[in-house]
């Protein structure tokens, strides 16, 4: 037992509380710690234990109660008072109730679960049968910090175990994760693949959240499928991501291998149009992908809509289009003047500012905004991809790529009997409205465009319009 002068207030018993919080961050437990006191006694003490115990009871003031229980011979602690570091959540206020504590003494406020006032207050409540005394603050600074470097230090090992687990391949490289640091608008968790067999090794980020339960999407649950091109990445998705979501939805979005966060090759040569859409399609079938809408533009429909006639027939994998600002490139048309000019700027300019390229076509954008689209590219070395991308559209008939695109306009025109909508961004030299009246005519039962009269070829910077139709279509 540990015995406190009685001159000493509340923060002696608090610090001791601190001590049993370090002795559980010492176990990888999350650092809070407790301690019961009678009669200016402490009686007994309890840290968090959860992971160590396989116990979800095992919280901090739980321990303590239990032990204070056996040291008195009596669950009934009437005349005690427990000193705990961080705010008790339901169950361990419940506990106290119980417990008849005389006080409860917290330091630090728990905003997600707290039950003494942050979240609910169980204190309070004067239909219960016992009321017990509420403080809090007490050494809160302390507490807090402790939490917070716990935290931080176990981000930092879950970092460094991330890269153990998916080791850079030596003709690769891998963007510094401080590059995307603190990008506006885009909050959402990364998530990697590397063991996809296509991909050896290389590791690909993608992009999921909401619901992703299975089971509930066998029943009609939405996945939108949004891919991105060339020189862009699931940044590009950041104004239309949160509408999908509110309506219910999951959201997959995947970054191109040679875009975003995922790895980039070194070598022009590691791109084909072939190998990129395997990658798609071995993404779809690991993640199991159900009533998807294909949410394509530029490279993401250049690729994309050779996948729906794929899964044709075989499950239920694609259930709607939402088409912006692409092509089917079949190598039977000759490619627009606008794609001739762009393609010719990239090999005369291999390293262009892409900033610059968004800035120019989107006034409305902050500089920090275009700034995230060259966050992936910090050195000319990781531009492979941006170089490759260009020349690799089907031009010929014998060109890669130009068969399956044959195939997919087939499927477009003769099975696909689903919903569609296509929206277009009307200032795109390269892609506008004129490619997109004749890629309309390849797609069986698609409506008039959404045509965007102030949006360029990244149309998806205006998304905003345009995800709120989809949740209307696609419903």
């Amino acid at each position: 037992m540990y015995l406190v002068p009685k001159d000493r207030e509340d923060e002696s018993f608090m610090a001791l509380a601190l001590q049993e919080a370090q002795v559980a961050a010492a176990k990888g437990e999350v650092p809070v710690g407790a301690v019961v006191v009678k009669d200016g006694v402490v009686i007994a003490v309890g840290h968090n234990s959860p992971i160590v115990d396989h116990d979800p009871t095992a919280h901090a003031e739980i321990v303590a109660l239990r032990a204070a229980a056996k040291a008195l011979g009596n669950y009934r602690l009437e005349d005690c008072e427990l000193f705990v570091t961080l705010e008790p959540c339901a169950m361990c206020a419940g506990a106290m109730l119980h417990a008849r504590l005389k006080r409860v003494v917290f330091g630090a406020a728990e905003a997600k679960t707290g039950a003494a006032g942050s979240v609910t207050n169980l204190f309070t409540n004067i239909a219960l049968n016992h009321q017990t005394e509420i403080e809090g603050g007490v050494l809160a600074d302390e507490a807090s910090v402790m939490l917070q470097d716990f935290f931080q230090n176990k981000r930092e090992i879950n970092k460094q175990e991330a890269k153990l687990k998916y080791p850079l391949r030596s003709d690769a490289l891998r963007t510094p994760d401080a590059a995307f640091d603190n990008l506006p608008g885009y909050p959402w968790q990364p998530h990697y693949v590397s063991n996809l067999p296509v991909l050896e090794g290389l590791r690909l980020h993608y992009l999921d959240e909401g619901e992703a339960d299975v089971a509930i999407e066998a029943f009609g649950q939405t996945t939108y499928l949004c891919l991105h091109g060339n020189p862009a990445w699931s940044y590009l998705y950041r104004k239309m991501i949160p509408t999908f979501l509110e309506s219910g939805a999951r959201v997959v979005a995947p970054d191109l291998i040679g875009f975003g966060k995922s790895d980039k090759p070194k070598k022009d040569a590691f791109h084909t149009f072939t190998w990129h859409r395997q990658v798609l399609i071995e993404l779809i079938e690991r993640l199991d992908l159900q009533n998807i809408v294909l949410v394509v533009q530029d490279w993401g429909g250049i690729l994309g809509l050779t996948l729906p006639h794929e899964f044709h027939g075989k499950s239920n994998r694609i259930k709607g289009l939402l088409v912006m600002n692409t092509l089917l490139a079949t190598g039977e048309a000759p490619l627009s003047q606008g794609f001739l000019d762009w393609r010719e700027m990239c090999r005369k300019n291999p390293e262009f500012k892409i900033d610059k390229l968004f800035a120019r076509g989107n006034p409305q954008m902050s500089a920090a905004e275009c700034a995230a689209y060259m966050a992936p590219f910090p050195e000319k070395g990781f531009r492979a991809a941006t170089r490759a991308f260009p020349p690799m559209v089907p031009e010929t008939p014998q060109a890669e790529g130009s068969e399956v695109s044959r195939k997919a306009r087939d499927f477009w025109i003769n099975n696909w009997d689903n919903p569609t909508l296509m929206a277009v961004g009307a200032q795109d030299p390269v892609l506008g409205l004129s490619a997109m009246r004749d890629l309309q005519a390849l797609i069986n039962g698609c409506p008039q465009p959404l045509v965007l009269d102030n949006a360029g070829h990244f149309v998806q910077e205006h998304g905003e319009e345009i995800a709120k139709l989809a949740v209307h279509v696609f419903k």
